[in-house]
């Protein structure tokens, strides 16, 4: 028979322990592999690779030179993935016998050898001559007239399978119906009259007629469609995806086709590896309808399916079929999943959602951005298993939301192991994109997938978003979060510690320790049973490469409820340089770091404050105290024994809206809460800032001396005028006000730090008509340039789950303070309320967004999905000036 088509997105046979589960009429028996079976002509290695039910979990490149860091040798991407998979050399030859475990980090190396790989895995000759064919009874090669299925060879080669290493028994030729009888065997589909409805299965015909009595398959039908029972079932009809998508320890449905009706006598065993239970439901005619269960506890990926029947006239297997592929997901809809989560409407929020809000800027300016999550678009779940496989994860672990969590967090960033995201805060995008300009996930995920090398550039929010996406899509339970005033600590004293001079001018060369304005990371939900009790729930993971956790660019999961005793909480301590050149702790700003911890509300779009789960209520003596105890264990642990009492002059900072493009004012107030007039000479100090803390220099400064009356205040202004601050602006428009005073009667030091970010306006976002599934339907964009230069390079992002897959529109350039508009069709492939998103970037004004929100209709006639499996993806499209509107 001819070869099938090449595999897609498969590994080396490595299967997974299971037991055959033979079916009768009456009862359910099972029937473990034989101990010892023989074949008497050695296996051909192509059999083994084509036969056995591999978890088909993404494409590798090479022969595992994508391991990374985790595989111990580094990785060289090549320009596509290959199709056609070079073989794996033996890993534990080639590293010494050291598992998986031990060679990833100090918290997974006590795991047990056993769960790095389970089963033996197949040697032998596995060129890429013999993959991606299926044995062909007209080969000249062939050792013997048949075939022999094979799906394990021992450490010998010598086609015996020993003991419990077995996976499957190797059944000899003569007693199957694949021998030298049968001339030609080919696969379609067909339509299949089952239960008064249309079927479309896969269908085999025969090139002869079969043994006598023999039971054959001669077609198989998942229920695989969205609108299907076990899509419906599993929450899983929203994917764009024909296979079988089910989730773990939840039973589905599946009809065989069979050559004769079914008879009490015969066996069905559906050989997939993982499957813990097999039982007829239904016997009519020639239709056998099965409910398969799958364990709470096994591993997720791509799965083959086969099917073997035993009657009196023989064995038969069903021939392998790229269709018959079943992808196997974590379940939080199931209680013995330890990822289980009780509550509706958090499965709707923290699964289901395509969408969700992203928060940025400061405490006293919240800004926030839609998120096209995506993790049901089309090759998004490929995209994910292809995750775990290039970060060379065994399957043995793949059952572990821990262990899977933790190799998600390294690999969406790009340090030490090629991951999917090119970290990048320099300012320079000019071999990328710039983290702004992305409005979703799929675009970067897709790019990995289609390329294999990692997509420049990213952000916090922008790990944070994929990283959501591919929780979710892998059926964790998962959120993003943004910690407005997050500290990064280099010196271990747990303070945020801010350098002076004598003057009270900040030395930013001593201030490596950083506030970032925002810091975005995720939650997922599951037990831990591998820590006490008390950990199990929301745990973060955070997969923005800041910091090595044992070696590697990963950080988590880690219990929330952990966190709380001072992970979150610090303060900011002022020092200033004395005459000898030390340096003195002049003030200390309670109430500085962890501010605020937020995300997106269950059910609508508010914000959320989460922060009483992370930390305790400041100002309380538990916060108090675990602040304190923290920095006793850090590089300073007298820094709140040296702290001065509390003086009389009181400084605030007023915030302002200030908008990109026109001038500001900023402004301070000082307050005299003593009995005596106070004189105060006063400092401000104006820089543009990134997100990250790291500041440029000073481009304004202000002096004034302040004369204060008992109990009175007094403001004290700087203007700031546009071409001031144009040539110093940074990504986000965020600047830095640095303020300091030092009051003439009581020695009295004042110091604050103050972040504002310049407000950028948002696109504008019309849909001219009604939307319906398959119908072309019209969305109008228009965008006002808010400054009075010309904006260059200009480009559109428009995304959106079920409306519209990535698409880039090139724009060209928009004068000072013009108007434009644009219109884009788009097809909706899903019904229900959607988020069709866009943003503006260019080189003079990046962070403009703009969201709508699209009820779809179903097609009439009542179709409810359109097929997008092919993916209209656009890479890049020039608008001409034309259609873009007037000013």
């Amino acid at each position: 028979m001819a070869p099938p088509p090449p595999l897609i997105n498969h590994l080396p046979a490595r299967p997974t322990p299971s037991t055959h589960t033979s079916l009768s009429s009456s009862s359910v028996q099972s029937c473990p592999s034989r101990p010892v079976v023989s074949c008497p002509v050695p296996p051909r290695p192509q059999d083994s690779a084509l036969l056995s039910p591999t978890p088909l979990a993404g494409m590798m490149d090479g022969p595992r030179s994508d391991m990374g860091r985790w595989g111990g040798s580094p990785r060289q991407p090549p320009a596509t993935p290959s199709p056609e998979p070079e073989p794996e050399p033996d890993r534990r030859s080639r590293r010494g016998g050291r598992s998986f475990w031990a060679r990833c980090c100090s918290c997974c190396s006590c795991r047990n050898r056993a769960d790095d790989d389970l089963g033996l895995e197949p040697r032998g000759d596995r060129g890429s001559g013999s993959r991606g064919r299926r044995p062909d009874s007209r080969d000249s090669d062939s050792h013997q007239p048949g075939f022999y299925r094979v799906s394990g060879v021992n450490a010998a080669g010598d086609g015996t399978i020993q003991g419990e290493a077995c996976l499957f028994t190797l059944l000899e030729s003569r007693r199957t119906l694949m021998g030298p009888e049968i001339h030609r065997v080919s696969l379609g589909f067909r339509e299949a009259n089952y239960g008064g409805r249309a079927l479309h299965v896969v269908s085999l015909t025969w090139g002869c007629d079969l043994i006598e009595g023999m039971l054959a398959v001669t077609g198989v039908d998942l229920l695989s469609a969205r609108s299907e029972q076990n899509r419906r079932e599993h929450h899983t009809d929203e994917f764009e995806y024909d296979e079988l998508i089910v989730r773990r320890g939840q039973p589905f449905c599946m009809a065989l086709l069979l050559s004769r009706p079914y008879e009490s006598s015969d066996h069905v065993a559906l050989e997939l590896s993982i499957v813990s239970g097999e039982q007829v439901t239904k016997a009519s005619g020639q239709t056998l309808t099965l409910r398969v269960r799958i364990s709470p506890n096994a591993i997720i990926g791509k799965f083959q399916l086969t099917v073997r029947t035993r009657s009196k006239a023989g064995e038969f297997l069903l021939p392998f079929d790229p269709h018959l592929e079943i992808y196997i997901l974590f379940n939080p809809w199931c209680p013995e999943d330890i990822v289980y989560v009780g509550h509706e409407d958090w499965r709707q929020e923290y699964v289901l959602n395509e969408s969700g809000r992203i928060y940025y800027g400061t405490e006293a300016q919240i800004g926030e951005r839609t998120w096209n999550y995506g993790q049901f678009d089309h090759g998004v779940l490929d995209a994910c298993l292809y995750i775990l496989d290039r970060r060379g994860m065994p399957y043995g672990g793949r059952g572990d939301p821990v262990s899977v969590s933790r190799v998600i967090s390294a690999m969406v960033n790009s340090l030490d192991d090629n991951g999917v995201l090119i970290g990048n805060w320099s300012g320079d995008y000019s071999r990328g994109t710039n983290p702004s300009a992305w409005v979703g996930s799929v675009e970067i995920l897709l790019n990995y997938l289609r390329t294999g090398s990692s997509v420049p550039y990213g952000q916090c929010w922008v790990f944070a978003g994929v990283t959501t996406t591919v929780l979710r899509c892998l059926g964790l339970a998962a959120r993003t979060i943004t910690n407005f005033n997050s500290a990064h600590d280099t010196d271990t004293s747990l303070t945020m510690d801010i350098y002076f001079d004598e003057n009270m001018k900040p030395l930013e060369h001593l201030n490596r320790d950083s506030v970032w304005n925002f810091h975005v990371w995720n939650d997922c939900w599951m037990k831990r049973p591998d820590l006490p009790s008390g950990f199990d729930g929301w745990q973060v993971v955070d997969a923005t490469p800041q910091e090595t956790s044992s070696g590697i660019f990963c950080c988590g999961p880690c219990s929330v409820e952990s966190i709380k005793n001072g992970l979150v909480n610090s303060d900011k301590v002022y020092w200033q340089r004395q005459d000898d050149g030390s340096f003195k702790i002049v003030y200390v700003e309670e109430k500085a770091i962890g501010t605020l911890i937020v995300t997106k509300a269950i059910g609508s779009n508010r914000r959320e404050d989460v922060t009483h789960i992370y930390k305790h209520p400041e100002g309380s003596e538990a916060e108090r105290k675990a602040v304190e105890t923290a920095a006793s264990h850090g590089s300073k642990p007298s820094v709140y024994a040296n702290r001065d009492s509390a003086e009389d002059v009181g400084m605030q900072v007023e915030a302002q809206d200030a908008v990109m493009g026109q001038d500001l004012t900023v402004c301070v107030v000082l307050t005299n809460r003593g009995s005596g007039q106070r004189t105060v000479k006063l400092h401000l100090y104006l820089s543009v800032t990134f997100y990250t803390g790291v500041t440029g220099s000073v481009f304004k400064e202000s002096k004034k001396e302040v004369v204060l009356a008992p109990g009175a205040s007094e403001r004290v202004s700087m203007p700031v005028a546009y071409k001031e601050y144009q040539p110093h602006l940074v990504d986000q428009g965020a600047m830095l006000l640095n303020v300091s005073g030092h009051v003439k009667e009581n020695g009295q030091v004042l110091a604050k730090q103050h972040t504002f970010r310049l407000r950028t306006p948002d696109l504008s976002l019309t849909l001219l008509g009604a939307a319906v599934v398959g119908q072309e339907c019209e969305v109008q964009i228009v965008f006002k340039n808010p400054l009075p230069v010309t904006l260059t390079n200009v480009v559109f992002r428009l995304e959106g789950s079920g409306l519209q897959r990535p698409k880039i529109l090139n724009v060209g350039d928009i004068g000072g303070n013009e108007t434009v508009t644009l219109r884009q069709t788009f097809v909706p492939v899903r019904p229900g309320p959607r988020q069709l998103i866009a943003s503006l970037d260019s080189p003079q004004l990046s962070q403009v967004h703009g969201v709508i929100q699209v009820d779809v209709a179903p097609a009439p006639g009542g179709g409810g999905f359109l097929s997008d499996a092919g993916g209209n993806s656009h890479a890049g499209e020039t608008i001409s000036m034309a259609s873009r509107g007037g000013a």
